[in-house]
C-alpha cells in the first residue's frame, strides 16, 4: 500500500483526508437529524445548540493544537498557514461541550442534549480516522515505531503503531456499549438518566486518548504529558465530578430483576 491512498474516480483523484472528513461531517450530521429526540429540544433551540457546538469545537480544536508545541507556536505566531492548518479532536469535543453548555444557558434550556450527539459523533470520528490512516505520514496521527504485528509502514520503511486503526476499533466497541445501554433502558431493565450516553462516550474517549497518546510521537513538554493528555485529564475530572453529583442525587442505573 502506498500512502496517501488517493480515491481515484477515473476523471479525478481525491485526497483521502478530504473525502473522509467530508463524509464524516455529512453522515454524522444526517445521523444526528435522524436520531435526535425531538421532544427534548425544539427545532429552533436545536439549531442554536448546533451553532454553539460548531463554534466551540472550532475554537477548542485550534487552541489545543497551538498548545502542542508552545515554543513553535510562539515562534510562528504570525504564520497564518501554521496557525490554521492543524486541529485536534479532543479540543473540538471539549470546546464543543463548552459551546453547547453556554448556548443552553443563553436560551434557557436545562435538559441534557448530549445523548443525541454521542452516536453521530462516534460514527463521524470513525469515518474521519479512516481518512487519517489512508493519508499516512502527512497526517501526523500515527504512533511511535513498534515491533508489534500490527505495525504499519506508512512509506518510510519504519513500522509504526497504526493508532488511527486502534481508535476506530475502540470507538466501535464504545458505540456497541452505548447501544447496549440504551437498549437495556428501552426494555426497562435499567434506569438511564439524561446525559449518561454522552458521559459514557466522552469519559471513554478521553480515557482512551490519555493512554494512547503515550505511543504518539508528539512533544510531551508538560511533565511527560502532551497537550492532549492534559486536556483529557481536565475533561475526566469534570465528568467524575458530574457523575458524583448524579449519583448523590439519585441512583443512575437501577437493575430490575436482571
Amino acid at each position: 500500500m502506498t500512502f496517501p491512498v488517493y480515491i481515484d474516480l477515473g476523471f479525478i483523484r481525491l485526497h483521502p483526508h478530504l473525502v473522509f472528513e467530508a463524509l464524516a461531517y455529512f453522515i454524522g450530521f444526517r445521523l444526528y437529524l435522524y436520531t435526535r429526540s425531538k421532544e427534548k429540544l425544539q427545532a429552533s433551540q436545536a439549531l442554536w445548540v448546533l451553532v454553539g457546538a460548531t463554534l466551540g469545537a472550532a475554537a477548542g480544536s485550534k487552541a489545543l493544537y497551538w498548545l502542542e508545541d508552545p515554543a513553535l507556536t510562539l515562534q510562528r505566531w504570525n504564520d497564518m498557514t501554521y496557525l490554521m492548518e492543524g486541529k485536534t479532536i479532543v479540543g473540538g469535543l471539549l470546546g464543543g461541550l463548552i459551546g453547547v453548555e453556554w448556548t443552553k444557558k443563553r436560551i434557557g434550556h436545562t435538559r441534557s442534549t448530549g445523548d443525541d450527539m454521542a452516536l453521530p459523533l462516534l460514527a463521524g470520528m470513525m469515518i474521519g480516522r479512516i481518512g487519517c490512516f489512508l493519508t499516512g505520514l502527512d497526517d501526523h496521527t500515527y504512533g511511535t515505531p513498534t515491533g508489534w504485528v500490527t505495525g504499519v509502514d506508512f512509506g518510510d520503511g519504519i513500522l509504526r503503531h497504526p493508532t488511527q486503526l486502534y481508535e476506530i476499533a475502540f470507538l466501535l466497541l464504545l458505540g456497541i456499549t452505548i447501544l447496549v445501554m440504551k437498549n437495556r433502558a428501552r426494555l426497562g431493565r435499567v434506569h438511564l438518566p439524561d446525559g449518561m450516553s454522552f458521559i459514557t462516550f466522552m469519559g471513554g474517549y478521553l480515557l482512551f486518548r490519555l493512554l494512547i497518546d503515550f505511543i504518539k510521537p508528539t512533544p510531551h513538554p508538560y511533565a511527560g504529558l502532551n497537550n492532549i493528555q492534559l486536556a483529557c485529564i481536565a475533561g475526566l475530572i469534570y465528568y467524575i465530578l458530574l457523575l458524583r453529583r448524579k449519583f448523590s442525587a439519585k441512583p443512575t442505573l437501577i437493575g430490575k430483576g436482571t
